[in-house]
C-alpha cells in the first residue's frame, strides 16, 4: 500500500455533445473536504507482454508509440516536446523506411501534398503511414493538403526543377506543349486569362518572391519576361504579378477556392479516410461550411478535420470568421508574403497563433521554416530564431515544406524543428513563464461552459500544484482539446478509445494521445492506468498526477501510489 493524496471536484454526469451520459435535472457542484492524507490500494493488472525492439506494446489496450514511451522515460515528464511537427512527405521521404525515419524523429502528421504526383502515388503514402500506425504503435496523423484555384506553373515536364538565371528571358504561356516541341525556357500557366490580365511592367512574382521577372512583351497568348531575382523554379510553383506596388487580383479574385479537380481529390480523401483536409486560398466561411456539409453527406459519421489555410488578402478579411468554422488553420507565410507587404506577414502570424488559441482551434506555422536546410545540412541562424519565435508564441505545430519532401536533409531538418522546440520550452519552463493569457468563454451552451470551465481550472490548478502531469480521459477529444488550449506547464496524457481521435489528437499542442478502452468507472481506469503506465516506467510512484475526465466531469489531485 502507498499513500495517496486525493482532491476532488465533481460534477453529476450532464448531458452534451462532451459528456453523453444520464441527464439530470439540475446540476450541482459539490466539493468534498480534502483529507490530509489517506491511504488507497492499487489492483495489480497482469503484466505486459515483452516485445521485439519497436513495436507496439498494446497488452490490456494501451496504445502509445516507442518513441513517447522512449522519451518519458529518459527524460520525463516536463522535457517532453509540447510542439508537434508535420512533415510533407515527396519523393526524399515516401518509402516505408523514410516515413518510418521520419516518425521515430518526432513527425506527429504526415502531409501529402496534392498539388504534385498522382492520386495513385498518395494513396501509396497514405497506406504506408498507416501500416506504420498499425505495426510500430504510432498515431501520425495524414493531412491531404488540396491545391485550390491558384495561378501556377505546369510541372516543368516531370524535371524536379529549372534554374533561371538574372537577365534570361522566359515565356509564360497558356499553351499547353507536347514535350518535342516546348521552346526552350517556357512555361505553361494554368490560368486561361493570364495573358490578359498582366501588363508590360508588372513583376511577376513565383513562389512568393523566390524567383522575379518583369514583363516586357506581349504576343497573344505568350507573355514575355525578363528575371530580375534569380532562383529555382519548381514545379506547380504559384504565381502573383504586382503593378505599381500592389497585387494585381483581378480575374483570379473570382476564382472558385474548391477546383473541379480539388472535389475529386476530396472524394480520394474521404476514400482513403485521412484525418485532415487542408483548404488552399479560403476566402469565406462558407467555403468552409460547403466542404464540411459535403463530407457528411458522402461519408456519415467522419470525423475528418477541415485545416483552413491563411495565405491570402481575403482570407485576412474574413479571418475569425473562417477560423471558427474551421477545425483548425495553417499559416501559410509563403504565399501570404506574396499578397501582403513582407513585414506585416509577422504580426499576421501573430494574430492568427492568438485568434486560434482563443478559439481552440489546433494552428500550424508552415513556408520557409527551415528553407537553406534543403541544400545545406545546417539552418541559418536566422532561420533558427524565426522557429524560436512560433515555438515561443505557442503554435500548435511546426511544417516542413520542401525540406522534407525534396530536400537533402529531411531527417536533419526534422531534427533541428525537434532540437530548437524542446530548447525554447524548456526556457520558458526555467523562467516560469506560465501562459497567463485570458481565455474567452467559447461554449454555446451551459453545460459545455462547465466543461470548459472544468479545464480552464484544472490548468491553473496543475501550474499551481506543479504536477508532474494531467491525465484526461476523453471520448470525442474536445476536454483534451480544452486543456491544450490552456498551454499548462506540464504534458497532457490524453486517453480516448477511437484510434482516428488519438490520431487528430496528435495535432495539438502538448498533447501525448494514448489509445486505451476503458469504463465509466473512474477509480477502476485511475488504477488500471497507473498499472500500465509503471508497468512500463512511464510514471512512478510518487508523481502528482491531476486527473480530469469527460465520463465524470470531474477534477483529481492524486499522487501515484
Amino acid at each position: 500500500m502507498s499513500g495517496s493524496f486525493r482532491f476532488s471536484i465533481s460534477l453529476s454526469p450532464l448531458h452534451s455533445n462532451e459528456f453523453p451520459r444520464i441527464p439530470v435535472t439540475k446540476p450541482r457542484i459539490h466539493v468534498p473536504v480534502p483529507k490530509p492524507m489517506t491511504v488507497a490500494l492499487s489492483k495489480v493488472v497482469s503484466p505486459l507482454r515483452v516485445a521485439a525492439p519497436g513495436v507496439m506494446i498494446a497488452a490490456a489496450g494501451l496504445e502509445v508509440d516507442r518513441v513517447t514511451e522512449a522519451e518519458l522515460k529518459e527524460n520525463w515528464f516536463r522535457s517532453t516536446r509540447r510542439t508537434k511537427i508535420v512533415c510533407t512527405i515527396g519523393p526524399r521521404t515516401c518509402e516505408f523506411e523514410e516515413i518510418e525515419a521520419l516518425a521515430v524523429g518526432g513527425m506527429n502528421v504526415a502531409r501529402v501534398n496534392m498539388c504534385h504526383g498522382t492520386r495513385e502515388w498518395h494513396r501509396d503514402v497514405i497506406q504506408r503511414v498507416r501500416q506504420l500506425n498499425e505495426e510500430k504503435g504510432f498515431a501520425v496523423a495524414v493531412m491531404m493538403d488540396i491545391e485550390g484555384s491558384e495561378i501556377h506553373m505546369d510541372d516543368l515536364n516531370e524535371a524536379e526543377s529549372a534554374k533561371a538565371e538574372d537577365g534570361q528571358i522566359w515565356t509564360f504561356t497558356v499553351r499547353a506543349f507536347d514535350q518535342p516541341s516546348r521552346p526552350e525556357r517556357s512555361i505553361t500557366v494554368n490560368y486561361d486569362g493570364f495573358a490578359e490580365d498582366v501588363k508590360v511592367g508588372d513583376e511577376l512574382l513565383v513562389d512568393g518572391g523566390m524567383v522575379t521577372f518583369v514583363v516586357i512583351e506581349k504576343i497573344g497568348p505568350d507573355v514575355i519576361c525578363r528575371c530580375t531575382d534569380p532562383g529555382l523554379l519548381l514545379p506547380r510553383a504559384n504565381l502573383t504579378f504586382w503593378r505599381n506596388g500592389s497585387l494585381v487580383r483581378e480575374r483570379n479574385a473570382m476564382l472558385p477556392t474548391i477546383s473541379s479537380k480539388d472535389w475529386l481529390d476530396i472524394d480520394f480523401g474521404i476514400e482513403e479516410g485521412v484525418d485532415f483536409i487542408a483548404v488552399s486560398f479560403v476566402k469565406s466561411a462558407e467555403v468552409i461550411k460547403t466542404l464540411k456539409s459535403y463530407i457528411i453527406d458522402r461519408s456519415p459519421g467522419s470525423q475528418i478535420g477541415i485545416i483552413a489555410k491563411i495565405e491570402s488578402i481575403d482570407s485576412l478579411k474574413n479571418l475569425e470568421e473562417i477560423i471558427r468554422v474551421s477545425d483548425g488553420t495553417m499559416v501559410a507565410r509563403g504565399d501570404l508574403g506574396a499578397q501582403i507587404p513582407l513585414e506585416q506577414v509577422p504580426l499576421v502570424q501573430h494574430e492568427v497563433i492568438q485568434l486560434c488559441r482563443q478559439l481552440n482551434k489546433p494552428v500550424i506555422v508552415a513556408s520557409q521554416l527551415l528553407e537553406s536546410m534543403i541544400e545545406y545540412p545546417i539552418p541559418t541562424r536566422a532561420e533558427v530564431a524565426d522557429v524560436s519565435e512560433a515555438v515561443g508564441q505557442q503554435a500548435d505545430a511546426l511544417m516542413l515544406s520542401i525540406e522534407s519532401a525534396m530536400g537533402q536533409y529531411p531527417e536533419k531538418a526534422l531534427a533541428v524543428l525537434r532540437s530548437v522546440s524542446l530548447r525554447i520550452e524548456k526556457c520558458r519552463r526555467e523562467e516560469k513563464h506560465w501562459d497567463v493569457t485570458n481565455l474567452r468563454i467559447i461554449s454555446s451552451s451551459k453545460l459545455d461552459e462547465i466543461s470548459e470551465e472544468i479545464c480552464n481550472t484544472t490548468s491553473r490548478m496543475a501550474n499551481k500544484l506543479k504536477a508532474d502531469a494531467i491525465l484526461v480521459y476523453t471520448k470525442t477529444g474536445r476536454t483534451a482539446s480544452l486543456l491544450s488550449r490552456n498551454r499548462p506547464d506540464c504534458p497532457i496524457f490524453a486517453f480516448t478509445p477511437s484510434t482516428s481521435i488519438r490520431r487528430c489528437l496528435n495535432l495539438q499542442w502538448g498533447l501525448i494521445p494514448f489509445r486505451l478502452d476503458f469504463s465509466d468507472d473512474m477509480e477502476s481506469n485511475l488504477n488500471r492506468t497507473f498499472s500500465l503506465l509503471k508497468a512500463r516506467a512511464m510514471i512512478k510512484s510518487g508523481d502528482l498526477i491531476i486527473v480530469v475526465s469527460d465520463v465524470m466531469q470531474s477534477i483529481q489531485a492524486i499522487k501515484v501510489p
